[in-house]
């Protein structure tokens, strides 16, 4: 599937309330696939700490892919070869969310509808992917059901982590009605 030039799915742009608060759901599992080097125990630990939140939610499984795998000098190599390890992952039942500097410019309320939407896809699993330092190939670009970015900064892909873990508890907090979300 190509990626969505506009909002995904129903996704309401006002950026105002979620369309799925309080509502029941079809939850899919979440696999969060991050490209990059080994992560610092800091950021490990601020992850597995949000990890623990969301199982409350929904299944979610943390996969680190290994930045230039064959350590390619030439960066375009580098990327292909990080697309294609991550396209080894990904499953044809996956609805893929890819993070790029890019992609639309979302706000948590929006988050939060895309996991609900994505569950109305008959999708097996909602994947969200991060790319190494060089950003995403072109076999996902291809591949991704939609593209978002977190911010109009470009994040290292730890930070990015994080900023995403943070949204992704916060989204399931809006659906929930729970007073985290101001």
């Amino acid at each position: 599937m190509a990626v969505s030039a506009s909002l995904p799915m129903n996704i309401s742009p006002s950026g105002r309330g979620c369309k799925y608060t309080g509502h029941s759901l079809r939850v899919l599992p979440i696999r969060v696939l991050t490209v990059g080097k080994t992560r610092s125990a800091g950021v490990q630990l601020i992850v597995d700490e949000y990890i623990d939140k969301l199982k409350n939610y929904c299944k979610i499984e943390d996969v680190q892919v290994r930045s230039n795998p064959k350590n390619a000098r030439d960066v375009m190599a580098q990327i292909e070869q990080e697309d294609m390890a991550l396209m080894k992952i990904i499953k044809p039942g996956d609805w893929v969310v890819m993070l790029d500097e890019h992609g639309l410019d979302v706000g948590s309320e929006q988050v939060a509808e895309l996991i609900g939407d994505a569950g109305n896809t008959g999708s097996s699993n909602l994947l969200f992917c991060i790319g190494g330092p060089y950003g995403h190939g072109r076999q996902l670009r291809e591949r991704a059901d939609v593209s978002i970015k977190l911010s109009s900064l470009v994040l290292n892909h730890q930070i990015a982590l994080i900023v995403l873990m943070e949204q992704l508890y916060r989204a399931w907090t809006i659906l929930k009605g729970q007073k985290y979300h101001h």
